[in-house]
């Protein structure tokens, strides 16, 4: 009852006004008439799809809110439009040189020692983390990226994974270049997913398809076979599962909480003074989302290592989840939402509607036997 309240209490604090939205002639009616707010009193669930179709807190998680702009006057249009030179005519190319550097630097190493040390794994292992910690500091790089990062730098360690919440595929990346994560990872298309079968192979990540069911035994069993490894890269999870606009925390799978091993929570936060670093995969490739970071001014970011945490005495792997959602949450200063990420990529199940009918149901017949 308590999980339920609590539920409830998050969902209210997230939910918008619906007076804010409706003209003050639909509220301000005579007495004697039917007014909008009266129905929207006759059941919660109104009240609840009345604030989905105006501005629901499930979608909000998952947009990016352009700002306003600040331009469109005689005296700040040119400095604008100067900006607009720098960046792309300056910063942009000198950027692509960077990053070209780089690659050519890693690759000239690393395929060297990947086919040359095979015999020598430790020292191969070794010199592969360096270069691929190397070729994300060279992406950094690249946006001109202001990382701050608070906090003990997390060590090798057995029986222990990180988690994260989840704003863009760079989170990956902002990490990897202080430590050689390996991590969990959706398997991507086109040039991502060279990266993955090939470079971050070396790493121990471990991939799976979000629609293959059969995946999700075969990565619980990788992932605690690599949690027990005393040589393996410190594992790395974003347990929301997908990408939040870095306002709001989604719920967390339970599976990196289920492992018995120590959990060390990561709360990530961007600054959008410069650029909004949110990757929306349905409206924009991630080529498409680098070049974005890379045209703008820089991308500022602070990472906070968090105080290692155990699974206390009689308490749940979701409980579990939930306070380190918690911890993550209100260091990041993010929002918390008692939403399941994996609606954003698939329609909700008929016995959730059932039970919200159910609940309708019940409203209805409780005001008639009220009457």
């Amino acid at each position: 009852m308590s999980k339920l309240n609590t539920s409830n209490s998050e969902l209210d604090l997230d939910r918008p006004n619906i007076e804010d939205y409706l003209p003050s002639g639909s509220i301000q009616e005579p007495r004697g008439k039917l007014r909008l707010r009266d129905l929207l009193d006759i059941s919660p669930t109104l009240t609840e799809a009345a604030g989905a179709i105006v501005d629901d807190s499930f979608t909000r998680c998952f947009k990016s809110n352009p700002p306003e702009p600040w331009n469109w006057n005689v005296y700040l249009f040119p400095l604008w439009c100067l900006g607009v030179v720098v960046r792309y005519g300056f910063l942009f190319p000198l950027r692509v040189l960077v990053l070209t550097l780089g690659w050519i630097i890693f690759l000239s190493c690393y395929f060297p020692v990947h086919t040359l040390l095979k015999r020598n794994d430790k020292l191969r292992k070794k010199l592969e983390r360096g270069l691929v910690e190397l070729i994300c500091s060279f992406f950094v790089a690249s946006w001109t990226g202001v990382i701050k990062y608070h906090g003990p730098r997390p060590s090798m360690r057995p029986r222990q994974v990180f988690v994260a919440n989840h704003t863009s595929m760079i989170d990956f990346i902002v990490l990897e270049q202080m430590t050689a994560f390996a991590v969990i990872m959706q398997k991507h298309p086109g040039w991502v997913g060279l990266l993955q079968s090939t470079i971050l192979e070396s790493l121990g990540c471990i991939w799976f398809n979000r629609s293959e069911s059969k995946d999700r035994g075969i990565v619980t069993r990788k992932l605690r076979e690599h949690v027990e490894g005393a040589d393996n890269n410190p594992l790395l999870i974003f347990p929301e599962g997908t990408c939040v606009n870095n306002h709001y925390t989604v719920m967390f799978k339970k599976g990196a909480f289920e492992l018995g091993c120590t959990v060390c929570p990561i709360a990530i936060k961007y600054n959008k003074i410069f650029v909004d670093a949110f990757w929306n995969s349905r409206k924009q490739s991630f080529t498409m989302h680098l070049l974005q970071l890379m045209t703008s001014w820089a991308v500022v970011c602070d990472v906070w290592y968090l105080e290692p945490q155990n699974l206390k005495p009689g308490e749940t792997p979701i409980e579990f989840a939930e306070r380190v959602r918690d911890i993550i949450s209100v260091r990041a200063g993010l929002k918390k939402v008692p939403w399941d990420g994996y609606l954003k990529y698939s329609r909700p199940s008929p016995k959730h509607r059932e039970r919200k009918q159910q609940s309708f149901a019940e409203s209805v017949l409780r005001r008639l036997e009220e009457k």
